[in-house]
């Protein structure tokens, strides 16, 4: 798989590259967080979902290139989006098919881990919360970032760097590499461009 279809599919369901190693199978989501779902309640704000949502966002990397993610449909309980994502919020987080993407409670520290296949296991910690950030669409007061992190080998991790925009949705993602010495070398970004959403003039 090129690699920009990679990055592609992350924005949509995020961070599927963290398994793209692995043929993982459709399955339910393993989570080693508390089940508790404090915190929740605001979750929804951070990834909206509703057919018609459209958000475009700039790829950079090799190649760069502009891809608009449309929600065309609603089915089964998740979302569909023109690019094969899918996508859901439950009481617990915003999640695909595999995996959470974004978990309560929104604190700094907060961890979960998924397991999308016997040989990838992927854990995810949020760095900051409700802290503003920038992006090509423009500037947002409440965003939360997520580290999430898949070890594909003894010298090899892949990292992406996720941010979340309350009322917006994902707005920014950055993939790197990063070594057995812990040197990180940078490999995608995606970056959001414009949005429009229901009830929203952007």
């Amino acid at each position: 798989m090129k690699r920009s279809s990679v990055v592609v599919r992350m924005g949509l369901g995020a961070a599927l590259v963290l398994g793209a190693g692995a043929c993982a199978s459709r399955q339910q989501v393993a989570e080693s967080a508390p089940s508790s779902p404090r915190g929740a309640e605001n979750l929804s704000a951070y990834y909206p979902l509703a057919v018609g949502n459209q958000w475009t966002y700039r790829i950079n990397g090799r190649t760069d290139k502009t891809v608009t993610v449309e929600i065309v449909k609603e089915e089964g309980g998740y979302f569909h989006d023109n690019q094969g994502g899918q996508l859901s919020v439950d009481t617990f987080g915003v999640r695909d098919l595999k995996r959470y993407l974004l978990r309560g409670p929104l604190t700094e520290g907060n961890q979960w881990t998924n397991v999308v296949s016997v040989s990838s296991t992927e854990h995810y910690r949020i760095l900051q919360a409700n802290v503003p950030c920038e992006t090509a669409a423009g500037g947002f007061a409440s965003c939360v970032r997520v580290e999430a992190r898949n070890r594909v080998d003894a010298e090899t991790t892949l990292i992406n760097a996720i941010t979340f925009a309350e009322g917006v949705g994902l707005v920014r993602l950055d993939l790197s590499v990063e070594r057995g010495s812990g040197e990180r070398v940078p490999q995608t970004s995606l970056e959001l461009a414009s949005y429009q959403l229901k009830d929203s003039g952007r």
